[in-house]
């Protein structure tokens, strides 16, 4: 199994991924066309892949299946965590995914996409609200990690850096979090763990 968990976006990435790619937006619906979504997106092409739009909440799960088998590696988009993984339970695409990542698709996550890869998802209720996703009662990450990745960890206006340390405070000991700052990614391939 090899994952690859962002912030946001990696100098690195073509080393690690190529061909063509299932972009998995639902993330970043609630955003539209804003900026970072699209250099997010030009991002990836700039490193030379080929993008298969596959919005989970609009594609049956047959079909979602049927494109992660045909493709190279899978990339789940920044965005809201809970919405994402609402989308996931909700149509039923995480068990999809997970059995397809496991059976050796290749996954590459952006921020709430590799926050989702983990254990669980709560302790990044200080970076995303829970209230987008009321109906989602279990935080349970897709598990593919023990780690749990927190994104944006340079601070920012958004993102003020007091809120990574309350994160780490509130959530440290129950759980491995993993701080990356945008720029970082968390290289897992099988048992080996390397920062890129």
């Amino acid at each position: 199994m090899k994952l690859l968990l962002t912030s946001f976006l990696h100098d690195r990435l073509a080393e690690h991924v190529s061909g063509t790619v299932a972009y998995i937006s639902d993330a970043a619906r609630s955003f539209g066309d804003a900026p970072w979504v699209n250099t997010e997106r030009d991002g990836l092409r700039a490193h030379g892949l080929q993008l298969v739009e596959l919005p989970l909440a609009d594609t049956p799960p047959a079909e979602v299946d049927r494109i992660l088998g045909e493709v190279d590696a899978v990339y789940v988009a920044g965005g809201e965590t809970f919405d994402l993984l609402h989308v996931l339970r909700s149509t039923g695409t995480d068990e999809i995914l997970t059995r397809r990542v496991r059976a050796g698709l290749t996954y590459v996550g952006c921020s709430a996409g590799s926050v989702i890869a983990g254990p669980d998802i709560e302790p990044c209720r200080l970076l995303d609200s829970p209230d987008i996703a009321p109906d989602l009662r279990d935080y349970a990450g897709l598990g593919l990690t023990d780690l749990v990745v927190i994104p944006h960890a340079q601070g920012s206006e958004v993102f003020p850096i007091d809120l990574y340390a309350e994160t780490v405070r509130q959530f440290g000991e129950r759980w491995p979090l993993v701080l990356l700052r945008d720029g970082q990614a968390l290289l897992i391939e099988d048992e080996e763990v390397r920062l890129l």
